[in-house]
């Protein structure tokens, strides 16, 4: 069911719903990426980064045809070109579906994952599931330099791109920042989203206190995990003018998933380690 963001209120999300353990592929709920690109002046045919947006399912489960269950991790990459992104709650409900549902091999669910969520997205969708029992990597550390020590008044907790700022007659610097303090509200059911966030970039410094203002003023903001990204990309891109930047967010899960946005304009190689908050 491809809809739209008007829609979403005349639909299971924001609702009590109940649990369907059942396979059901119309449980996914797909929103146009553009109705929020729009605002911010993005064209689907000129994107003017590139990127991927990691899910990770902690909880999937199926029953082999002997009734077995299985549990796995499975992690999902939905390309940024694609022209819906899948509400979060949605896809939980198409997850928990399978929980009751027989299938012959992992390989069989992996492949019926791929064409339900690049059906829904409209694009192609990469599915690794990964067996609990397999050696699992060491977390990592946000790269580069922490902002969230610095001594700040707050007044803004709805976004304000004008606390950007980049000095323009400094000279040019390359620099990764980092924050544990990303915060914003599920455009549909205004539940809080706990993110953190890597901005890395090359051009005029950025005022590091004006960035992590701005950052904390996402905190009343409703929006989706990857439209949040997209808008402090475009933001610094708009008021800093790097010549050079990414960013990308980690936000905590919710109901099992987490949401992982990477957007760049000069990187391609999309490495996302796990955090502690993961």
């Amino acid at each position: 069911m491809k809809t739209s963001l008007g829609s979403a209120s005349n639909s299971l999300l924001g609702q009590a719903t109940p649990y369907c353990h059942q396979y059901n592929a119309d449980l996914l709920f797909p929103i146009p990426r553009q109705e929020k690109r729009d605002e911010l002046g993005i064209e689907l045919s000129c994107l003017p980064f590139s990127g991927l947006d990691i899910w990770t399912a902690f909880e999937v489960s199926w029953l082999n045809l002997k009734g077995k269950p299985t549990s796995v991790i499975a992690e999902f990459a939905f390309q940024v070109d694609s022209p819906f992104l899948i509400e979060s709650k949605s896809f939980k409900l198409y997850l928990n579906s399978f929980n009751g549902t027989k299938f012959e091999s992992q390989e069989e669910v992996e492949s019926l994952m791929r064409a339900d969520l690049t059906s829904a997205c409209g694009g192609a969708v990469d599915v690794m599931i990964r067996s609990l029992s397999a050696p699992e990597e060491l977390l990592s550390v946000l790269p580069g330099k922490n902002l969230d020590a610095l001594d700040i008044a707050v007044t803004d907790y709805q976004v304000n791109p004008l606390l950007l700022e980049a000095d323009a007659k400094a000279e040019v610097v390359s620099e990764t920042l980092n924050s544990h303090l990303l915060k914003s509200n599920c455009l549909v059911t205004g539940q809080p989203d706990w993110g953190s966030v890597v901005i890395r970039y090359e051009g005029a410094p950025i005022d590091h206190e004006g960035l992590l203002k701005y950052l904390i003023s996402f905190r009343e903001h409703n929006e989706f995990h990857e439209q949040c990204v997209e808008r402090i990309f475009m933001d610094i891109m708009k008021q800093c003018q790097p010549k050079h930047l990414t960013v990308y967010a980690r936000y905590v899960r919710r109901g099992g998933l987490d949401i992982n946005p990477y957007r760049s304009n000069y990187e391609d190689e999309f490495d996302i380690s796990r955090f502690i908050r993961q």
